[in-house]
């Protein structure tokens, strides 16, 4: 099973990140952030951004079924497509920072965070949770601060409720040294695939800061791991992270 997570930027590169998920019809799952429905103003602020993301998504994965988890009315917010060979017994999502619909103007900081999960049937139809996920912004930096833990103390109170094997991915938002990422691999004793495989950066050339990374997987020491990789295709600021199990 191949699963992929990838901040798309909101669309911003354009039609080569609708190429690669048109080329990459071979992953099971597609862990998305930053994805826009039917936007408007209230939530799409550069007009590079595509207000329709998540349609033109789904058009370009035929072979998927496309589900949406908002955190802003109903416009922005997290998205996976699953292949529709792959069992699924549960989808939803939980805030794990303030509520829907927090956001206060144009100000990022404000805005709600959740966590979009899936009960899944690996391909030895073993259930698997898959967690996606898309941490605080604050606009100055991406260290740890009071919200942050009390955050990833929401994330572990969650996956402590569940009996399958988890993976756990997305834009967290964090510095490798953080305690908010400490948590999650100690209180949970899964493993942290970026510093696992010695990973470099999770960023492309079209992220200018000096900080590289943001983007994560944990998973359960159980799963055994065929494949991790971070590609190299710039479709946005973030690379595109592939693991298959």
């Amino acid at each position: 099973m191949k699963i992929l997570t990838l901040n798309t930027w909101g669309g911003r590169v354009g039609d080569p990140l609708l190429d690669f998920f048109n080329t990459h019809q071979e992953i099971d799952v597609f862990l998305l952030q930053e994805v826009f429905q039917d936007a408007t103003k209230k939530t799409r602020w550069d007009d590079r951004q595509r207000p329709n993301l998540f349609q033109e998504i789904s058009d370009a994965l035929p072979g998927h079924t496309g589900f949406f988890a908002p955190s802003v009315v109903n416009e922005w917010g997290l998205a996976a497509f699953v292949q529709k060979t792959v069992v699924i017994d549960e989808i939803g999502d939980f805030f794990v920072h303030k509520t829907m619909d927090s956001l206060i103007e144009y100000d990022g900081a404000s805005i709600g965070r959740n966590v979009q999960y899936l009960k899944i049937r690996s391909e030895d139809n073993q259930p698997l949770a898959v967690l996606n996920f898309h941490g605080i912004w604050t606009g100055t930096g991406k260290n740890d601060t009071e919200d942050r833990l009390e955050q990833s103390t929401n994330i572990i109170k969650f996956i402590k409720t569940l009996n399958e094997n988890v993976i756990l991915c997305g834009d967290f938002n964090l510095v490798p040294d953080t305690e908010s990422l400490r948590m999650i691999t100690r209180e949970l004793a899964l493993k942290n695939l970026i510093k696992e495989f010695n990973i470099s950066s999770t960023r492309t050339s079209l992220y200018p800061k000096p900080e590289k990374f943001a983007d994560y997987i944990f998973i359960s020491p159980e799963i055994l791991i065929k494949k991790f990789q971070v590609l190299s295709d710039e479709v946005s600021d973030h690379a595109p992270i592939l693991l298959e199990i």
